[in-house]
């Protein structure tokens, strides 16, 4: 019997680890190489050259260690980098994106409220995923700068973390959004508070 291919993650910083849990549970076998790029976090307000170099130095470096699949957990490195790392490296990459189609099934009003990195946001990945998904809704979309920020550092309960959060989705709420996409990794962290 052929040992388990070899599955490579990574994720600016603790958001992953998200992804990581989820592969678990469904891959509980998998050989699974996680990579947080902690001293490049948060990813979100970063320029795509950037995440795509970190993302190429990242793939190498996974490859190295044997990974013949690599996961990008990011929805902001997916945006802005998946593309080049499918087009340089031979070997399938599985990204994130924001659940913009299943929150629009689920929405009774379909009033989907989005919280994303900027970066996520503004990226022509997103742009194209509205433009397929939601064309005949009005998503409201929520730039959260220093949110993910704010999990890595680790105090969700802190004051200023809670303040963001309610900062955040005060819009969503105004507009009458009844679901809500958490559009990077590190947000269901929170949500598990």
């Amino acid at each position: 019997m052929s040992p388990t291919p070899k599955i490579g993650v990574f994720d600016s910083g603790v958001g992953g680890l998200t992804v990581l849990r989820a592969l678990r549970a469904q891959l509980p076998q998998a050989s699974l190489i996680y990579v947080a790029d902690s001293a490049h976090a948060p990813y979100g307000d970063r320029p795509d050259d950037f995440l795509q170099q970190r993302a190429r130095q990242i793939t190498r470096f996974l490859i190295g260690q044997g990974a013949r699949l690599i996961v990008v957990a990011c929805n902001t490195a997916t945006a802005a980098a998946i593309a080049a790392l499918r087009a340089e490296f031979d070997l399938p990459f599985v990204g994130i994106e924001p659940g913009i189609k299943p929150a629009l099934a689920r929405s009774d009003a379909r009033r989907v409220g989005v919280l994303a990195t900027p970066s996520t946001l503004r990226s022509a990945k997103f742009r194209a995923l509205l433009h397929t998904h939601a064309a005949a809704a009005e998503p409201v979309l929520q730039p959260c700068p220093g949110l993910a920020d704010a999990v890595e550092r680790g105090d969700l309960q802190a004051p200023q973390v809670q303040q963001l959060i309610r900062q955040f989705c005060a819009p969503l709420r105004t507009a009458g959004c009844d679901t809500v996409v958490l559009g990077c990794t590190h947000y269901p962290l929170l949500a598990e508070q």
